[in-house]
């Protein structure tokens, strides 16, 4: 199944505009940073040019995103990291065995079709029940980016010069159909380190754009 990634700038001809069709998310994400003791989302002045449009960023296929949630759990865990035979139940295993380590990953502890990651740092994803009625656990940009460095060099990858990105959906695909074939890539974690990019690329722009993303 498909998996797209959003880029949604936090300009303030978005956010607060009263037609944002974003407003009750981002009501939702400040109550819970509020409540965790932390700033509200960040929103900016628009910058034509630099702020962007509300934009696909990477896409890939769930199973895919699961196999790159399987090496950073096993990273964490202090475990070996080989090719996945069963993907889907290797890494629901790992989360039934290790679940308080999962929940404190911002890689991990996600819905697979919808939630965001804000601009803002903290340490462990945010959770209560407005968060999990809707979009679910509420990442940090900041913290998925690290973990993706954490994880890098497990898969080939060297994350202060990593590869050029792949190229984004050209339209919002549906959650019902296959996703785009990953690139050729030689080696075992060619899944993974497809995943890896498009997250990485995501991630990289949060940051330097002042955008959330967004599955979708």
């Amino acid at each position: 199944m498909a998996c797209d990634l959003w880029l949604v700038p936090l300009v303030d001809v978005l956010c607060h505009s009263p037609d944002n069709p974003f407003a009750e998310e981002i009501a939702a994400y400040d109550k819970a940073l509020g409540a965790a003791g932390l700033p509200p989302v960040p929103v900016y002045g628009y910058m034509p040019g630099l702020s962007g449009d509300v934009a696909p960023v990477a896409g890939f296929d769930y199973d895919a995103l699961h196999l790159l949630r399987r090496a950073h759990m096993l990273r964490l865990c202090g475990l070996e990291l080989t090719p996945a035979e069963q993907a889907v139940g290797d890494y629901q295993e790992l989360l039934e065995m290790f679940e308080p380590t999962a929940q404190q990953s911002h890689l991990v502890w996600h819905y697979d079709h919808a939630g965001a990651y804000v601009p803002v740092d903290f340490a462990a994803p945010l959770s209560n029940a407005e968060l999990l009625e809707g979009g679910g656990p509420l990442g940090s940009s900041h913290g998925l980016l690290r973990e993706l460095e954490e994880v890098a060099p497990s898969l080939g990858i060297d994350p202060a010069n990593p590869p050029a990105a792949p190229l984004p959906p050209d339209r919002p695909t549906t959650l019902e159909e296959p996703a785009a074939s990953a690139p050729q890539d030689a080696g075992p974690y060619a899944r993974e380190r497809h995943v890896w990019l498009g997250l990485h690329a995501a991630a990289t722009r949060s940051l330097a754009q002042g955008s959330m993303i967004l599955f979708s």
